[in-house]
């Protein structure tokens, strides 16, 4: 639902880097891993527009490899081969400009490239990024763990922050996301079995879905509670809470354990 239209390892783990950077330095990496998706419409006036981000996620045998997260709905909503995928590219005087290339999102046959969670709305598939892109995706071992919100104490109340384009906007014309922020509003979070998603207050609007929801220390958390070690990616935002056509400024957030397992599903031994 938030496809927009709009007018033109084995998991094998790096460790994290320790917060030694400034809060603002890791915000501007996820910042940096983060990237539109979009596709044109039969009516080529209009496209439909979502949001994904990038995974330092290495194949069992330890070789590179970046992988794309996203809802599967943003790409399931895309019906033809190719969609877009928002690289940017640093200029010599030092600005920005937005560079788009085609992304394979179809066989020929129709079939899917990417790989979907069995159950959640998540959605992964590896890319050939350019370098600056592959040097900026986010280390595996950021994505939160089952137990990781228990660990930190995240409840509710806590501050995270979201990246995406909400109506297909971008924070300027190099096509950078735009950074929001909501607070925890459910709880219990965990047992995530029980628990698959998460409840974030901050209003939601079409071409959010796909993207992170993350931690980092400019955040704030209630006070005397443990500080993470790193940064890390709590979920990634599949929708919102909308009873009939009124919509409540919610968002719902799938963890990021389910991102871990549909990584873990690319190096799964095909079916016969």
């Amino acid at each position: 639902m938030f496809d927009l239209q709009i007018p033109p390892e084995s998991l094998q783990e790096t460790p994290p880097p320790a917060l030694t950077a400034p809060a603002w330095d890791l915000t501007v990496g996820l910042i940096a891993a983060t990237v539109q998706l979009d596709q044109r419409n039969a009516d080529p006036s209009t496209r439909r527009v979502g949001t994904g981000f990038l995974i330092d996620a290495p194949r069992p045998d330890g070789t590179p490899r970046t992988v794309l997260v996203t809802a599967q709905h943003v790409l399931n909503g895309m019906a033809s081969p190719d969609a877009r995928i928002g690289w940017r590219v640093q200029m010599p005087e030092g600005g920005w400009k937005f560079a788009p290339e085609p992304l394979r999102i179809r066989r020929e046959n129709g079939d899917p490239v990417w790989t979907r969670h069995p159950v959640r709305d998540i959605a992964v598939m590896e890319v050939s990024a350019p370098p600056v892109f592959a040097r900026a995706a986010i280390p595996l071992g950021w994505l939160a763990e089952a137990e990781a919100l228990d660990a930190w104490q995240v409840g509710p109340g806590d501050e995270l922050f979201t990246l995406g384009y909400p109506r297909g906007y971008s924070s300027n014309t190099a096509g950078f996301p735009i950074l929001r922020v909501g607070r925890v509003a459910s709880w219990p979070l965990t047992p995530i079995e029980s628990f698959p998603v998460f409840l974030l207050d901050f209003p939601v609007f079409p071409g959010n879905s796909g993207g992170p929801v993350f931690w980092t220390p400019a955040a704030r958390k209630a006070p005397g509670a443990i500080q993470p070690e790193h940064p890390f990616i709590a979920g990634v935002l599949v929708s919102e809470v909308r009873p009939g056509d009124e919509p409540l400024g919610i968002g719902i957030v799938a963890h990021a354990a389910y991102v871990r397992e549909t990584i873990a599903l690319l190096d799964a031994p095909a079916g016969p």
